[in-house]
């Protein structure tokens, strides 16, 4: 469950998948979610726990920028989430921020509250701010840096969730994971920038094979997968070899796993996932709302429906190609078209294609040294 519990944000990036692309009904919504509307909220996810049986949830505090909400509000979500569902039912809140805000004052609340803390930064000072600033053009990185050092200290280190970066061409991949790694992230994961079709993502040409994505994301999954061990979980990467392996998916970016994801917005609409607002405006939006309509209700209408088909409901190429058990076909937002909506593979087919070939190459190579050496007894 993700909770739209602010709709603004402190920061203007230009890559932003709420404020620039197409569905700009943000615009309309309340600031802050009040309230009245969170209480809805926390029974809404209290029935589905009950009438399913559910011992756990995850609720994502998110926005804009959540802490824009304020501590008084963040505090009343966990309250009122917790009090909501059945006894026995462990609520995971999270939240999502740029990390501006997040000062010795949140965090003590995130620890009182036992709320783990999930912050994104684009890599190194220049390759951050790029794009991630503020509206009147400074660069963020300093401010998230100082607020990373805050979360990895001692006492608030349990509250690191892990560090969220998007993937920007212009960068260099091992500068942006060694850069990343200095914060000692427990996780961290590359995301790819949302894009479709009808509007590909930058450097992404819909009439080539070339995989630049690929060639950016190789590099660091080889000196990740080198390290023994691991000194941060990746999850695109660790989800890959999961699925390689015949075990299932952590991202819904890869794999055949239905989608699980359900947001409230700040005005209380129940909606799908935000990346669907890059495709077309009102492609997430399903006429309900907490006051009046069960989670249950929102995910029996045909658009939801479609993100869980699995198999049946990929593109004929998808479902020809011998991969599609690990790819998935990709995130389902980036399978728009306007021609024809989903029926497609993802504008990252070829990005895809090449990583899971390049992981899948590593592991075999891998499991041969493992099997000729002597077992002992």
């Amino acid at each position: 469950m993700l909770l739209k519990i602010h709709s603004r944000c402190n920061l203007a990036c230009d890559y932003c998948y709420v404020y620039q692309h197409v569905d700009q009904t943000w615009r309309d919504r309340p600031r802050t979610m009040s309230r009245a509307v969170v209480d809805l909220a926390a029974n809404r996810i209290g029935e589905h726990a009950r009438q399913h049986g559910v011992d756990r949830v995850t609720v994502i505090l998110h926005g804009g920028e959540p802490l824009l909400a304020g501590r008084e509000l963040v505090g009343h979500v966990a309250r009122s989430v917790r009090a909501a569902v059945p006894a026995g039912t462990v609520v995971d809140l999270r939240v999502q921020t740029n990390g501006v805000l997040l000062d010795e004052t949140f965090l003590d609340l995130f620890d009182r509250y036992d709320i783990r803390v999930g912050v994104s930064l684009d890599g190194p000072e220049a390759a951050n701010d790029r794009h991630r600033v503020f509206a009147g053009g400074q660069g963020s990185h300093r401010a998230v840096a100082e607020a990373l050092e805050r979360l990895n200290q001692h006492h608030y280190r349990h509250l690191y969730g892990g560090i969220l970066c998007t993937i920007n061409l212009e960068n260099d991949p091992l500068d942006v994971y060694r850069s990343l790694l200095a914060f000692a992230p427990p996780r961290m994961d590359f995301l790819l920038p949302h894009g479709n079709w009808t509007t590909p993502p930058p450097g992404r040409r819909t009439d080539s094979a070339d995989t630049p994505y690929a060639d950016w994301l190789v590099p660091v999954f080889d000196e990740w997968f080198a390290s023994r061990p691991q000194r941060t979980g990746v999850r695109l990467f660790e989800s890959l070899i999961d699925l390689l392996l015949g075990g299932s998916s952590g991202s819904e970016v890869v794999g055949l796993s239905p989608s699980d994801l359900i947001t409230v917005e700040t005005d209380g609409a129940i909606e799908q996932g935000d990346a669907l607002k890059t495709t077309e405006e009102g492609m997430a939006a399903t006429g309900l709302h907490v006051r009046s309509s069960t989670f249950d209700e929102a995910i029996a209408q045909p658009a939801f429906r479609a993100r869980q088909s699995g198999l049946a409901g990929l593109a004929a190429t998808c479902r020809a190609c011998p991969l599609v058990q690990v790819c998935g076909g990709g995130l389902y937002a980036h399978r728009y078209h306007a021609t024809n909506g989903f029926d497609n593979p993802s504008v990252y087919c070829p990005d895809l294609t090449a990583l899971i070939t390049h992981i899948r190459g590593r592991l075999n190579t891998e499991l041969a040294v493992l099997r000729a050496v002597p077992q002992a007894g």
